[in-house]
């Protein structure tokens, strides 16, 4: 399955993964044209000369319209920080490949960037096999990629660019354990129950095209690899809604679990009052605010259905 660039960019909790564009050839240059970043990529000269940065560039844009690779920029307030890629192979799965500039190290930017970036591919590509390879003294990438959910894979020679010699490096390998026999995979979402000042509570009606389609239903959505429930949904009330809150804004209530035909649905329940920005309809929804006393009046998924009554006793 190919995913189209209309399907980026990709928000985690702090940052924005997109595409490169050739405005960013400058910064890429100036960021990875440093012995200590290009010195632990495989493919990356050093130095790195200009008009590289926009050859490549140019080459990223035709993988992702071809659904070959996917190497975005790390972005974070309109910033570049680095770039991560998958390179999908029909075999192999997809090698996952990462730098982030020097002076923004030690901060978990490649984690959480990497967490997003596999998250999207198993939702949008349907992978379940991914693999890396980092040099036997890249300590911190050895971290990243084991916090990731991967496993050392064994040990080989690789040549490198930067270092104009083979390097000894460690293969890292991640992908799905098989389910028991008959078990339905578990989706873990979250929800959020906005309140406005008037007491009337946000409802969201699923548009056509999608599954239970016409239902209404509490924001919220897929909670990705490496994120927290908070910080899921603060990415998602952005990403949905346009608005913008923190953890502390999100206190916990209740939570629904339900068995569907294809998977067991685990979904905790927020409420949030205080949040900035206009409540904006991004993906095509419809929206309404709901006094608690009418929530029974939507038809909604029989995941969110229980949460009703909970909600309209607690306001």
């Amino acid at each position: 399955m190919a995913a189209t660039g209309a399907e980026l960019p990709i928000a985690t909790a702090r940052l924005l993964l997109r595409p490169l564009e050739a405005e960013d050839a400058a910064e890429v240059t100036r960021l990875v044209n440093d012995y200590s970043v290009a010195g632990n990529l495989a493919r990356v000269p050093f130095p790195y000369r200009d008009g590289l940065a926009l050859e490549w560039i140019a080459a990223t844009r035709e993988q992702i319209a071809r659904g070959s690779a996917y190497h975005l920029a790390i972005t974070r307030e309109g910033a570049l920080l680095g770039c991560i890629g998958l390179t999908l192979d029909r075999d192999a799965g997809a090698e996952l490949g990462y730098w982030v500039g020097r002076k923004y190290w030690g901060q978990g930017i490649a984690r959480e960037a990497a967490a997003g970036l596999l998250d999207w591919a198993e939702r949008k590509l349907g992978l379940t096999r991914f693999h890396a390879s980092a040099l036997t003294d890249n300590v911190a990438s050895h971290a990243v990629l084991r916090r990731l959910g991967f496993r050392e894979a064994g040990r080989q020679v690789q040549p490198y660019l930067s270092r104009n010699r083979n390097m000894p490096v460690i293969r890292f390998l991640r992908e799905a354990a098989p389910a028991p026999a008959g078990a339905k995979p578990l989706l873990l979402v979250v929800a959020c129950a906005l309140v406005d000042p008037d007491g009337r509570v946000l409802l969201a009606q699923r548009p056509p095209g999608k599954p239970l389609a016409g239902l209404w239903e509490f924001p919220g959505g897929k909670i990705g690899a490496g994120e927290t429930p908070e910080a899921a949904l603060i990415r998602e009330l952005r990403e949905e809604l346009g608005i913008a809150t923190q953890s502390a804004c999100l206190s916990p209530l209740f939570f629904a679990s339900h068995g569907y035909e294809e998977f067991h649905l685990l979904m905790p329940l927020y409420v949030c009052r205080r949040w900035e920005g206009r409540v904006t309809a991004r993906e095509g929804q419809t929206l309404a605010w709901v006094a608690p006393a009418r929530l029974g009046d939507y038809p909604m998924p029989p995941a969110d259905a229980p949460l009703v009554a909970l909600l309209r006793d607690f306001l």
